[in-house]
């Protein structure tokens, strides 16, 4: 069954169709890669799915539920999670509390109780604290739970991020590119914690990446866009030796 049905996603920005008829199927627990030129639209569907942008047509489901044009907040609740191309960690609060942001969909007290610091609030926290650990600990970043988040070197921020995601307890993780700015280490790093997590976890896990050693390394399968439009979809082996996504790529880094 498929966690996720995307048909005739389509937007366009001043008259320029910036993802044209998009079409996307994924199942439970796949490890899926959106890939293509720079350009080619691929952040932009992320923010479609994720409801930053609104379609000017198409459908989009989530275990069977319709989510087209819901707010951020809505669909993150129904079950999407996402990172970003660029780190957005709240940098000015601790890494445990970057967690704990995440935790807020699921942990609730409300106005009163946290001002007079009532007991369901001390529960509460306590109970925030202990799963933002454990999280935190999955990812070997509980050593520095009080450190700020932007003290933390990049690799660590990227993990972070990651971590935040989880805290919502998605069914479908969106990761924009997460070997962004790392090293070969951290990039072999990166491969074995996405497995992890999709095991750990038993998350469907859906990335956009540039690194075609990672993504010929974990995806099983790939959608590659060209241009706004699919070029390409299929089992990872069979669309990186297909001639067309050899052609769009001439060029690229």
């Amino acid at each position: 069954m498929s966690l996720l049905e995307v048909n005739n996603l389509t937007i366009s920005f001043g008259g320029l169709r910036a993802v044209d008829g998009f079409q996307l199927q994924i199942k439970k627990g796949q490890l899926y890669g959106l890939i293509g030129p720079n350009g080619a639209g691929k952040t932009t569907v992320f923010n479609l799915l994720t409801g930053v942008y609104k379609p000017n047509e198409g459908i989009v489901k989530l275990d069977g539920q319709d989510i087209t044009g819901l707010r951020t907040i809505e669909i993150n609740k129904a079950g999407i999670a996402r990172t970003f191309q660029n780190i957005r960690l709240f940098k000015e609060l601790t890494v445990l509390d970057n967690v704990k942001v995440g935790l807020h969909n699921h942990y609730h007290y409300n106005t009163i109780e946290g001002i007079l610091r009532l007991p369901r609030y001390h529960r509460v926290e306590r109970e925030m604290n202990e799963r933002a650990m454990e999280l935190l600990k999955v990812f070997g970043l509980d050593n520095e739970a009080d450190f700020l988040a932007s003290n933390l070197p990049y690799g660590k921020q990227r993990k972070l991020e990651i971590a935040r995601a989880l805290a919502t307890n998605p069914k479908l993780l969106l990761l924009d590119e997460p070997a962004a700015g790392m090293n070969p280490n951290e990039t072999g790093e990166l491969m074995d914690m996405i497995r992890f997590v999709r095991d750990e976890f038993q998350m469907t896990v859906l990335l956009i990446e540039h690194d075609m050693k990672l993504v010929s390394g974990i995806c099983e399968e790939l959608t590659v866009l060209n241009f706004g439009r699919v070029l390409t979809q299929g089992e990872t082996a069979t669309v990186l030796n297909d001639p067309q996504v050899i052609t769009a790529y001439l060029g690229e880094d």
